[in-house]
């Protein structure tokens, strides 16, 4: 986002929105249904300052009502807003930074905020350069993936992708459990989370196939 070019420029404080299962990177564009009270109220807020809304999942500890924060989150800007006639909000998120939760404020509002911690990840502000990969052994292992889970996929615009495009999107797109998808927000750079995205596919790949094979059940072929 061209509003951002370091990290001096982003908030020291954002509100934050833990919902696990659910993946923000940075460049990436996450649509968002907001109905719950306290989270509209965030979207108000957000939208009358610098827009940015900090995703994360939860960790272990704390209780139902106010869980533990993951370590590492990611902020993004709201870069698309509408309301439906019954006071529903349709967002996107645009991922700017990943960040280090750091410390979380007082409770002065219905949402939660953190004092984030962007100096790991300054790197995310720069343009994405990855090395170049063998497409076509990705794309061979990603259809055993999909295959193996009955899905598919718009294999056209697969194949046009950029490649760090493709890695993100995928990697937040693809039904991960939390705990995979915090392994891949958390990869250093796109080379590493390729590489962690790789390693998802091809042990869920191989778990559907035995699966399979012990049901006696082929899975379905994406044509």
């Amino acid at each position: 986002m061209a509003t951002y070019r370091r990290t001096i420029d982003l908030p020291e404080v954002i509100p934050v929105f833990p919902l696990d299962g659910v993946l923000l990177l940075p460049g990436g564009v996450l649509p968002l249904r907001i109905f719950e009270p306290r989270y509209l109220n965030m979207v108000d807020d957000a939208m009358s300052g610098g827009r940015v809304i900090g995703m994360l999942q939860t960790a272990p500890g704390g209780t139902r009502m106010n869980p533990a924060l993951a370590a590492i989150g990611c902020a993004g800007r709201i870069t698309s807003y509408s309301e439906t006639g019954d006071g529903i909000y349709m967002i996107a998120l645009t991922g700017l930074i990943r960040f280090e939760t750091g410390e979380e404020l007082p409770r002065l509002t219905p949402y939660r905020q953190v004092r984030p911690s962007y100096a790991r990840f300054e790197h995310d502000l720069a343009e994405d350069e990855a090395e170049e990969f063998d497409r076509s052994a990705f794309l061979g292992l990603l259809r055993r993936y999909l295959d193996g889970k009955g899905l598919s996929i718009e294999w056209e615009a697969v194949a046009a992708a950029p490649g760090p495009a493709l890695i993100s999107s995928l990697s937040m797109a693809l039904p991960f459990d939390p705990a995979e998808k915090q392994a891949l927000l958390e990869a250093d750079d796109p080379d590493a989370r390729r590489a962690t995205l790789e390693a998802l596919l091809a042990i869920d790949a191989a778990l559907s196939e035995t699966s399979g094979d012990e049901e006696g059940d082929a899975s379905p072929t994406i044509q």
